[in-house]
């Protein structure tokens, strides 16, 4: 495996955000999807502080409708970019040596993607009431263990998961990444749907 040169946007910066990450840097595209989950878990955070006080007006249904948006494709998208292309070139990258380590964390992670899920699941339905303007709340319990699922589990993959992929990968095998990340959101870039993060 030869060396990859220096990435053209800085990798230790979680959550980065640069307008210039795209596919041909797949590994800070993962990053900057980080960011973009945050702010959405901050508008998730805010329109339940909302409905609380304003009940589901239009701003609400408005938030409701974008986060479900989000979560519904480019958060999909971007799970699907780790389990199905990013863990098992780590792993592939391991042949040959002791990946024991490198199949735990990425189990691991793959299984926080199914919990995350989950809690998506229940917050949609709330969030579809929601978006037809159907008084509704969002159990706080329930933002909570979302959000804060995802902050340790981003915290994670910026610590531990992406470090290691920047180090082990090739630049044909990032490359190769890159495509398949860009081919997932293909359907929406052709069908001309709203789909404007590339998480």
């Amino acid at each position: 495996m030869r060396e990859r040169t220096a990435p053209a946007t800085p990798l230790d910066l979680p959550g980065h955000s640069a307008p210039a990450v795209g596919f041909e840097v797949p590994l800070e595209m993962l990053a900057a999807c980080h960011g973009r989950v945050q702010a959405q878990c901050a508008t998730l955070r805010r329109l339940a502080a909302h409905l609380a006080r304003q009940g589901a007006d239009r701003q609400a249904q408005d938030a409701a409708t974008a986060l479900m948006r989000y979560f519904d494709t480019s958060a999909v998208h971007h799970h699907a970019d780790e389990e199905v292309d990013l863990f098992p070139a780590l792993i592939e990258s391991m042949a040959g040596s002791d990946a024991v380590c490198l199949r735990e964390l990425t189990a691991s992670l793959a299984a926080e993607h199914r919990v995350l899920e989950q809690r998506w699941r229940a917050l949609h339905h709330r969030l579809e009431q929601v978006a037809r303007g159907v008084a509704a709340t969002l159990p706080d319990d329930d933002v909570h263990d979302f959000i804060e699922l995802y902050e340790r589990h981003i915290a994670r993959e910026e610590a531990e998961l992406l470090p290691m992929a920047g180090r082990l990968l090739g630049d044909a095998e990032l490359d190769r990444i890159g495509q398949a990340m860009r081919a997932r959101r293909g359907a929406f870039e052709l069908t001309g749907l709203p789909d404007s993060s590339p998480a």
